[in-house]
């Protein structure tokens, strides 16, 4: 699984060649550097990954919820190199 993730902060570093997917928990970071060379046909150069833990917390009408453990990746492309799908449509 390799999902782009779209917030402000992941578009601007888009633009730098810093591109943010969600993964799979299990996977390292040579096997994302490998799906993301397949999938877009660039070269990856680095690979950073974090997770981030289980939350849990009362939404608005006092009910519990839980939202289960997930792993980001920061991956960093050769300069030149671009993924079409991260970048602005324009205006």
């Amino acid at each position: 699984m390799l999902k782009p993730i779209f917030t402000e902060k992941s578009l601007r570093e888009a633009k730098l060649g810093n591109y943010t997917f969600r993964v799979d928990n299990h996977m390292n970071k040579k096997q994302i550097a490998v799906k993301v060379e397949q999938l877009f046909d660039v070269k990856v150069t680095a690979v950073r990954t974090t997770k981030t833990g289980p939350e849990k917390g009362k939404n608005a009408k006092g009910r519990k919820f839980s939202v289960g453990m997930a792993k980001k990746a920061i991956v960093t492309l050769k300069s030149g190199d671009k993924i079409d799908v991260f970048e602005e449509g324009k205006k």
